[in-house]
């Protein structure tokens, strides 16, 4: 008899772990990317400060948190157990001007964390582009910071039909490893997220990026993220001008398109 509730209740036990497992691998989040916030050179991936400020507003508004990309990482990976309630992210990509001039001054307003994505072949060379100054000052706000985005944006897919493979695996060493000592050296901070140039990443590049000593890489996928993710395929929303509030809301919720977006 004793050995029947002795079992029962290692049986009860085990399931309730599991259980709770299970409903912490539910927990998920939101990663959003922006580009460009210039209001006169505009592209396919503007967005105005005004609906970005509206954005955060609303985000503030309906009891969300703003975390940083680097929280949610540690989340991912089982080095912390939990996160704040309605959790999202925010980053964005390329190292344009528009972040500092555009940007900055409403996610210091709302005093929020941002991960910015940077290529160092363009900074203090492109006049789009931000400079190495710009970017040590968002830094020394505390709000903002830099990660990778290889060393010149390719299109991998493009690069591996024109390139030999010795041609390319040099090509790829340039984009994940001397990108990233670029960016440590110039900034003084270590380099441990990549987001890949256009989504585009396999399984060669994922290894690649784990090699160079990136802990966690980001794609673009209309889904939320979390730990049944691949750590070298982080999805994130694109967020462009054209997206209404409610689909802005729809997003953030999951629920994109009128449904649930896939389930973790």
């Amino acid at each position: 008899m004793r050995h029947t509730i002795l079992l029962l209740t290692i049986l009860f036990l085990g399931l309730f772990s599991c259980s709770i497992a299970l409903a912490d691998n539910q927990i998920s989040v939101p990663v959003l990317v922006y580009h460009n916030f210039d209001p006169i050179k505009k592209g396919s991936m503007t967005i105005s400060t005004q609906k970005f400020a509206t954005q955060m507003q609303w985000l503030k508004s309906n009891g969300y948190t703003v975390i940083p990309l680097m929280t949610l990482v540690n989340y991912s990976k089982g080095k912390i157990n939990a996160l704040p309630p309605k959790s999202v992210v925010i980053t964005a990509d390329d190292g344009r001007e528009s972040v500092y001039q555009y940007m900055f001054p409403i996610v210091r307003k709302y005093n929020i964390p941002v991960t910015l994505f940077i290529y160092p072949m363009v900074i203090s060379h492109a006049a789009y582009a931000l400079t190495w100054e710009q970017l040590k000052d968002l830094q020394k706000t505390g709000l903002f910071d830099v990660q990778g985005h290889t060393y010149w944006h390719p299109n991998f897919k493009q690069e591996k039909k024109h390139l030999s493979e010795s041609a390319y695996q040099k090509m790829v060493y340039a984009q994940l490893v001397t990108s990233k000592k670029i960016l440590e050296q110039k900034l003084g901070t270590k380099i441990t997220l990549l987001a890949w140039p256009f989504g585009i990443h396999d399984t060669y590049l994922e290894n690649e990026a784990a090699k160079a000593g990136y802990i966690a890489a980001f794609s673009i996928a209309a889904r939320h993220d979390c730990r049944a993710e691949k750590m070298m395929a982080q999805p994130r929303y694109m967020m462009v001008e054209d997206q209404s509030m409610a689909m802005f809301e729809a997003i953030v919720k999951g629920r994109a398109q009128g449904k649930r977006q896939k389930t973790c």
